[in-house]
């Protein structure tokens, strides 16, 4: 069931809202003074009435009773809208690795649920039907894994994240909050385990969590061409800081680039070779 809060015109749907990460305390005190110094500049996003982008904006106007503007934009279903809101939110520079994980798995899930309700097939049905003779449709994994540049079994492993988050969210939204901020730490296998784990299993790691007593799996030691990986124990400090700007780098790469888009590749690449020539200066 939806629960709406219903302010003018205005519509508020907590599954939307919960969509949006929240603001940092400074992010937000700086939207703040300025919508109070310029006003609300861009228009809030409402679909059949219901406010789906602008929230802060929202919730700043509705403090000072300050006046905005609307715009409407229409949608066949809410699983498009949540696939319109995750996308503009995966245009965000600044989001967690957790951030990006459950985006990907949401998205996934939403265009699973939308496919069965067009064909009226259930929404774990893999493929489009097809007619004889008419090439298969592309699966929705493959589809959502070439758009984020990343790998079938990556979307399918994200969409598990997802559903851990949303469970551990309906429990403790305090928790959610800290596992996408990265301040809990707890393994992307661990969340998998979790998608499927049991009302009780969930509540004690949350319990963990909160108390501190959590520990995050760390990743078993594998092997490549017969020799043993490397683990973060066993390196140099430079070694560590390199492993850190490389996932750095490659985040940047998954999260701004836009397929044939190498203007964001290259600045991406820039800021790689600025990171690596502090490192180098300081070896």
């Amino acid at each position: 069931m939806q629960y709406y809060l219903k302010h003018g015109e205005v519509i508020i749907d907590e599954e939307f809202q919960r969509l949006l990460p929240p603001l940092a305390e400074k992010v937000f005190a700086d939207l703040e003074e300025s919508i109070l110094r310029y006003g609300v500049r861009d228009p809030l996003v409402l679909w059949d009435g219901i406010l789906i982008d602008g929230y802060n904006r929202y919730e700043i106007c509705q403090r000072y009773d300050l006046p905005f503007n609307t715009v409407d934009l229409e949608f066949p279903s809410r699983d498009n809208v949540i696939v319109w809101i995750i996308k503009n939110q995966m245009e965000r520079r600044n989001l967690t690795p957790a951030e990006v994980r459950r985006y990907r798995g949401m998205h996934y899930n939403a265009e699973k649920r939308m496919i069965g309700n067009l064909t009226g097939r259930n929404q774990h049905s893999e493929e489009l039907p097809q007619n004889e003779g008419i090439p298969k449709t592309q699966s929705t994994a493959s589809k959502l894994a070439e758009h984020y540049n990343v790998s079938r079994s990556t979307i399918e492993r994200d969409a598990q994240i997802a559903n851990a988050i949303a469970a551990i969210g309906e429990l403790s939204p305090d928790t959610k909050a800290d596992i996408l901020s990265g301040k809990a730490r707890i393994s992307n296998k661990q969340l998998q385990e979790l998608s499927s784990a049991s009302t009780d299993d969930i509540k004690a790691v949350i319990s963990q969590i909160e108390d501190g007593t959590f520990e995050s799996r760390k990743p078993a030691a594998a092997k490549l061409n017969n020799e043993e990986i490397i683990t973060t124990a066993d390196m140099q400090p430079w070694e560590i800081e390199f492993s850190k700007m490389t996932e750095e780098f490659r985040q940047m790469i998954r999260t701004q680039s836009k397929p044939n888009d190498t203007t964001e590749v290259k600045s991406a690449l820039r800021q790689y070779i600025k990171m690596l020539e502090k490192l180098y200066s300081g070896i």
